[in-house]
């Protein structure tokens, strides 16, 4: 899967011949499964049309300020557009409009929304060999790069004036390449392996029954999704459950017993940087599993239990670097409980879910947790979506390799 995936592109098209191959890398950013956004300067509607780039978007195009046809003159918002982005590419970026994004000219949309604009900015220059090689032009170059754009180099060979040299516009592939590469480089995951488990464990009584619990497997799934999304090549050990990965990088191994669970969770940690053990794993199981149905035959029926083997705790008990975080479902003394954990289990971090809280709990699109630290650092946070609540533990994790 493409680092580009789910990602909100602004694509600025600026009025230069390069403007045609635009609708490749329309279509090549929809292939990889970004969402995208076209603005283009007026010029440019000489080379490409707005239809062709709002079909292959499969949004509108945004060109001026306002739409003049529009009997109620909508207002384009430059400042909604930009916050919208999680990243901008100006290509073409010609030489005009690159000394107004230099200078602060904001003449028309295109420049309007890249000085709005708060996340990262590629440019990618396409113009005559000698203009590409101009002073002026090197200044743009250099004061843009000063600023924090990234510029995609142009390419050598022919050029619209029959010349041939350096200034062609990146190919449509290059620029897509370009883009994928340096996203990667900065995430801050990349080269991280982690360890997940999800969902509930279910423990056979007979070959139709079992033990289980009400867990979705939800909040796990959002943490392999995340954690993969920030360059983290990721193990989730997953049991009963119907949800599916999002980010096809995630390696899933499908279990159903605690003991399976605790097998392949034993296999794998030696090999990870970190573990989170978001399963809701069974406490106990039946010491003996019937081999047939259990017929209804007696009013009153007894299964006697055994404890299954703690997964978390005997994982801490081995843990070498490995930074190990557990979950904590409690309903009373939540705060006393989840300490003896973090101790008992060897845990640098635990998260601790409360029954009492509206909103949290199982099979619940939300959750409100705290985060304990092994030094006893208590930090509650607010109800959340179990996605944010993913986000807010892996920025844990990130800000552990940041201080190390």
């Amino acid at each position: 899967m493409s680092v580009l995936n789910g990602k909100k592109i602004l694509l600025g098209v600026s009025g230069g011949i390069a403007a045609y191959k635009t609708a490749s890398l329309v279509r090549l950013f929809i292939k990889a499964g970004a969402h995208v956004q076209v603005i283009m300067t007026p010029a440019s509607k000489d080379f490409v049309t707005p239809l062709t780039l709002s079909t292959l978007s499969k949004n509108p195009v945004h060109s001026s300020f306002f739409n003049q046809d529009d009997e109620d003159a909508v207002w384009n918002n430059h400042v909604d557009l930009a916050l919208w982005a999680d990243l901008m590419l100006i290509a073409p970026a010609t030489s005009n409009t690159l000394s107004k994004m230099t200078t602060g000219n904001s003449d028309n949309l295109l420049v309007a929304t890249y000085l709005s604009a708060k996340c990262p900015v590629y440019f990618a220059p396409a113009m005559d060999l000698d203009m590409y090689k101009h002073p002026s032009v090197l200044s743009s170059f250099n004061a843009l790069k000063s600023f924090g754009n990234i510029m995609i180099p142009a390419e050598s060979g022919e050029l619209a004036s029959g010349l041939s040299g350096e200034g062609r516009m990146a190919e449509p592939e290059n620029i897509i390449a370009f883009l994928e590469a340096d996203l990667e480089s900065k995430l801050p995951l990349k080269g991280k392996k982690i360890l997940i488990t999800a969902g509930p464990t279910y423990e056979a009584i007979d070959p139709v029954r079992f033990i289980g619990n009400h867990s979705s497997g939800k909040m796990g799934f959002d943490l392999a999704n995340e954690a993969a999304n920030l360059g983290a090549q990721v193990i989730l050990v997953a049991g009963p459950t119907h949800y599916k990965a999002k980010n096809n990088l995630v390696e899933v191994i499908g279990v159903v017993s605690a003991q399976e669970m605790y097998d392949v969770c034993h296999e794998h940690f030696k090999d990870v940087d970190v573990a989170i053990a978001a399963a809701a794993v069974a406490d106990y199981r039946p010491k003996v599993v019937a081999t047939q149905k259990i017929k209804k035959a007696a009013d009153e029926f007894s299964i006697e239990l055994e404890k299954t083997k703690d997964i978390l705790a005997s994982l801490g008990a081995i843990k070498k670097n490995q930074f190990l975080i557990g979950f904590a479902l409690e309903t009373e003394n939540e705060i006393e409980n989840a300490k003896l954990k973090i101790q008992k289990k060897n845990l640098d971090l635990i998260v601790l879910n409360s029954l009492q809280d509206e909103g949290a709990g199982f099979k619940k699109e939300t959750n409100k947790v705290t985060f304990i630290n092994q030094d006893f650092k208590i930090e509650p946070m607010e109800l959340k979506s179990k996605e944010s609540v993913a986000v807010d533990i892996l920025n844990k994790v990130v800000s552990h390799f940041v201080k190390l």
